[in-house]
């Protein structure tokens, strides 16, 4: 994003473009469900300068795996913690590949 390309954030994950009645409609959710799995640390909203809530897309789609789970039955919290395992769980995994293929050598790591 460059000072003159403002609208360039528009495509930025992170940007936090949408309120929490905006974000609670795109969900198909209420603002009261943004504000629990942001009590359970799922996601931190940023705020605007007057101090409301905003989310980026990124965190939508990480509350959205959350809704998913609270739509099944589980718990708020549970949902929470679950969605943040899996997320440390691929990030575990992605490092543990990556420390094998430079450890393996060349042609060596495709050997699983």
């Amino acid at each position: 994003m460059t000072a003159e390309n403002p609208l360039g954030r528009l495509d930025d994950d992170d940007y936090p473009a949408y309120t929490m009645g905006r974000a609670a409609e795109i969900l198909g959710t209420t603002p009261g469900f943004l504000r629990a799995i942001g009590e359970a640390r799922l996601i931190t909203p940023l705020r605007s300068q007057g101090g409301h809530r905003r989310y980026s897309r990124y965190q939508l789609k990480i509350a959205s795996r959350a809704r998913e789970l609270v739509d099944q039955g589980t718990p708020v919290e549970a949902a929470c913690r679950i969605v943040i395992l899996e997320d440390q769980l691929e990030e575990a995994q992605r490092i543990n590949d990556e420390l094998r293929r430079s450890t393996a050598g060349p042609g060596l790591a495709d050997d699983d």
